[in-house]
């Protein structure tokens, strides 16, 4: 909207090649006089300040009322608001240009949301505004939520627990986990993944071969020679 003044000749009023009499320079909606106050036009009407600022002015989202041309007025996702009316509604303070939180059609300044709506992490006690992780009915900041030897971040991997402590499974198995008799590395035993004991010795299936001819023992007969397994045809000489 633009405040228009008209050229004044004697008693005839002109604007834009258009001319009136003084007594029919009146607005379109409430028909007060325009002489000597600012209007604009739409669709080639005279409309008064106020008319033109009812009709087609945005309206606030909390009061209602007009938002006049030329005043400042803050939006959000095809709403508008008074600057005045644009307030958290936990505290009431103007939100002005400040990072807000909207939760069910209502505004929250960034610390009254954490207050009243965010979840605490239970390792750090601060408020978890976006992306926690949850263990154990818990909520934990990604940040936050480490494993309990190597400190690595544990969000997006794979990981353990052992009295209620969170692994990673490098560390839990380097840490906890029973070691191959053959290739000494861990064996998890985490994933459905197999192993074979006997006599308080472990082995990983792939490592359960025999000594001399490396067959597989797996689901097989075998004999022992000390601390190595062999196959029933080795082992026959023994």
């Amino acid at each position: 909207m633009r405040a228009c003044t008209p050229t004044l000749v004697r008693s005839d009023l002109s604007y834009k090649d258009r001319h009136w009499h003084e007594d029919c320079f009146k607005c379109f909606q409430c028909k007060r006089p325009l002489v000597d106050k600012p209007f604009s036009t739409k669709d080639e009407q005279l409309l008064c300040t106020e008319c033109y600022s009812n009709e087609y002015s945005s309206k606030c989202h909390e009061c209602k009322k007009t938002i006049m041309p030329g005043s400042r007025k803050m939006e959000h996702k095809g709403n508008s608001w008074h600057e005045t009316c644009f307030t958290c509604k936990r505290c009431q303070q103007p939100i002005g240009t400040k990072s807000f939180i909207p939760k069910d059609n209502q505004n929250f300044c960034v610390p009254c949301y954490e207050k009243q709506f965010a979840m605490q992490c239970v390792h750090c006690k601060k408020p978890i505004t976006t992306g926690g992780v949850t263990y154990r009915d818990q909520p934990w900041h990604k940040d936050c939520f480490l494993c309990t030897s190597c400190k690595q971040q544990l969000s997006g991997q794979r990981f353990t627990s052992r009295d209620d402590f969170a692994y990673c499974l490098n560390c839990f198995c380097n840490l906890y986990a029973k070691k191959c008799a053959s290739c000494t590395t861990p064996i998890s035993g985490l994933g459905g993944s197999k192993y074979i004991s006997f006599e308080e010795r472990q082995w990983h299936n792939d490592c359960f071969n025999c000594k001399k001819c490396s067959v597989s023992l797996v689901g097989r007969g075998f004999l022992t020679e000390r601390d190595d397994i062999l196959c029933p045809e080795c082992g026959k000489d023994i």
